[in-house]
């Protein structure tokens, strides 16, 4: 039985407390948040003990934290849990400067406690499905890839202004879906911005338009398109085209049902946004942190892969920046 102690009881904090508390095999021992009223009301909703997140990293009844917290307090956290020798579940990014997260990894290692980046779209049943047959050969050598995620509507201007801009917090997923699916290392990429859904977002030096078109060393492409906006849901789609077919996986609506008349056909909306989109990868991530940890396992997605991304995201903002292709640092 691993139990598990929650740092952040925010919105994502509480679906992983809900994901803990649906597996046998964990144990949701206490939450933690620097609101007090926020650690009271998700305390009552899963029935366990609000404490600090200091008593929380030195507490003897907790092996492992879920870190759930800002994205600045994420740097001191993870050096405090691998102190204590927690293993630790971390929220993406690791931190928003790719140096910082070099030290949070050589201090992971030293301690020698397991650490997840949580890119939990590697564990959605369609995209895994998809990349399994990839793997297995079905539409021959990879040549592109096309990923396209738009969300309903902006975040609020507030946490745009503290999220790294959009390459690093909205993108950053599909630039690990990239790797994870073309089976090399990006090498190149080229980016543009703009602003055509909320100026608010310009003011706070961000875009909330954007697209990349990453490159690989054997010249294997990969374009990505992000939006802050829609008007029919969470859009959400990959397709990999090989060298003997065709693979791809569309939007999950609403529903199934499709109805058929003299105007035409009509299905239902995709799937609101992104926390009904990938509540099974949710499950299935943290499911796979526990069964890794117990059985001795490394979990993946590791803190390496975060800060490949990481990287990624930072030639895509440099890019964009400066109007030209940027090498992505190693």
């Amino acid at each position: 039985m691993m139990r598990i102690g929650i740092l952040g009881c925010g919105r994502i904090g509480q679906v992983h407390a809900q994901s803990i508390q649906r597996i046998p095999q964990a144990k949701l021992v206490a939450v933690a948040d620097v609101s007090a009223s926020a650690a009271e009301a998700a305390g009552r909703r899963f029935g366990v003990e609000v404490r600090n997140p200091s008593d929380i990293l030195a507490a003897n009844d907790v092996d492992a934290v879920v870190i759930a917290t800002s994205t600045a307090t994420h740097f001191d956290m993870i050096h405090a849990a691998a102190a204590e020798k927690k293993a630790i579940f971390c929220e993406k990014p690791i931190d928003l400067s790719s140096e910082r997260v070099r030290i949070c990894i050589d201090a992971i290692e030293k301690a020698g406690v397991p650490f997840m980046t949580a890119f939990n779209q590697r564990f959605d049943p369609h995209f895994g499905a998809l990349r399994q047959r990839v793997i297995n050969g079905e539409i021959g050598d990879v040549e592109t890839i096309s990923i396209t995620s738009r969300d309903p509507a902006p975040p609020p201007v507030s946490y745009i202004k503290g999220s790294g801009g959009l390459f690093r917090d909205m993108m950053i997923h599909d630039l690990d879906m990239a790797r994870f699916v073309l089976g090399e290392e990006p090498v190149q990429v080229y980016a543009v911005g703009s602003n055509l859904v909320d100026p608010t977002i310009r003011d706070a030096g961000d875009v909330d338009t954007a697209a990349v078109i990453l490159t690989t060393s054997t010249g294997r492409i990969c374009q990505i398109t992000n939006s802050r906006r829609t008007t029919y849901g969470y859009d959400k789609r990959l397709e990999v085209h090989g060298s003997k077919g065709m693979l791809r996986v569309a939007n999950v609506l609403e529903n199934l049902v499709e109805s058929a008349n003299s105007t035409g056909f009509e299905s239902a909306r995709a799937q609101p946004f992104f926390l009904e989109r990938f509540g099974a990868a949710y499950l299935a991530e943290m499911e796979h942190f526990v069964k890794a940890v117990s059985a001795g396992v490394k979990p993946t997605p590791d803190a390496q892969d975060g800060l490949r991304a990481q990287l990624i995201a930072d030639a895509a903002t440099q890019s964009w920046q400066e109007g030209r292709p940027v090498s992505i640092a190693r």
